[in-house]
């Protein structure tokens, strides 16, 4: 049996089950809810595992996929330590009297600075290529 007809039947099988603790559930057994969650997080995992899987086989198979890769990633690790550089980081109480440290506003921060930066570089690319396809 190939890998597709394994994921298939995997796939209809997690199906069936998920239908049938529904029923459970709607016959007024609350155990039901359980089970759906555990079947949920069986087939994200088994989601992210493949993608994860297959990605990393697709990239590692073609030279120039790879390299593109990491000049995406490379670029992306770049960006984040701009933003980490330029973000300002101070303890802070929060409301249960706990303290946020300075090294995580600061983490924060360059996580936030990041969002706008990538923000505006994906509207500025739409803008160039809208401009750009419209002549």
């Amino acid at each position: 049996m190939n890998l597709y007809k394994l994921i298939k039947f995997s796939a209809i099988g997690l199906s069936l089950l998920g239908i049938v603790f529904v029923l459970v559930i709607l016959s007024g057994n609350m155990l039901g809810i359980d089970m759906v969650l555990f079947n949920a997080y069986l087939v994200l995992f088994l989601v992210i595992t493949f993608v994860v899987i297959f990605g990393l086989k697709n990239i590692i198979a073609d030279k120039s996929n790879f390299i593109n890769t990491i000049k995406v990633v490379g670029s992306f690790i770049g960006l984040f330590i701009i933003c980490y550089f330029i973000a300002s980081g101070e303890e802070t109480a929060m409301r249960d009297g706990k303290i946020l440290s300075a090294t995580s506003s600061k983490l924060i921060g360059a996580a936030l600075f990041m969002f706008y930066s990538l923000i505006i570089i994906a509207s500025g690319i739409m803008f160039f290529f809208g401009f750009k396809n419209s002549k």
